[in-house]
């Protein structure tokens, strides 16, 4: 095991633990990837960092991200989550209580992303983390930047794409997109980047005061 997926391991309480682990399950049940301790980790950091009080997200999955950001955000801070499945929520749903959070600490709304995202306030999020449909980063991006505050972060997860980003080969078209994701944010003049070497890598970004 890595040293920052070993870091992340055993930091937060055994119910929580309990509730990723069962997360983790379901999601492995249903084909879908989550991510990893490490990543984790650095949500639960960044959301501490900031300490958000607001957080969006795209891509419920089965509450792994979820849980993790809210650990690191205030004791009176809400997540809204967006995802096209419903019954993935529930299972989200289900993984947030047994972790402890009270229901109105987190927000579902079930549909597309570029549906919901407009609907959302401008300047009210303190994060936003996207982990949805790869050919809809730059248009996740827009939308960050609109609903975050001064200050406030937004983390694309999965930039990396299990090397292919960097990889000469000829590659995908949501390797492609991700590619000039990459160059988006690096040459964004309101944005201060970092991309962390957690996971399948964790593109962030300060928006500017």
């Amino acid at each position: 095991m890595a040293f920052a997926e070993a870091y992340g391991a055993g930091t937060i309480d055994d119910s929580a633990e309990a509730a990723l682990s069962w997360s983790r399950d379901r999601a492995q049940e249903a084909g879908i990837r989550t991510v990893t301790s490490g990543t984790g980790a650095a949500l639960r950091l960044l959301a501490a960092a900031a300490d958000a009080k607001a957080v969006a997200e795209i891509g419920t999955g089965t509450g792994v991200s979820g849980i993790h950001l809210l650990h690191g955000m205030r004791p009176d801070g809400v997540l809204t989550t967006v995802d096209l499945e419903p019954e993935r929520q529930a299972f989200a749903k289900q993984a947030f209580r047994a972790a402890g959070f009270a229901g109105n600490r987190a927000r579902f709304i079930p549909g597309s992303a570029l549906d919901v995202l407009p609907r959302l306030a401008d300047g009210g999020y303190d994060l936003v983390f996207c982990d949805g449909d790869l050919m809809e980063c730059l248009e996740y991006l827009a939308e960050s930047l609109r609903l975050l505050r001064p200050g406030g972060l937004v983390c694309f997860e999965g930039v990396f794409a299990d090397g292919r980003t960097v990889d000469s080969a000829v590659q995908p078209a949501e390797v492609l997109r991700l590619r000039e994701l990459l160059r988006a944010v690096r040459e964004s003049t309101a944005l201060v980047p970092a991309l962390l070497p957690v996971g399948d890598g964790l593109l962030c970004a300060v928006k500017r005061s």
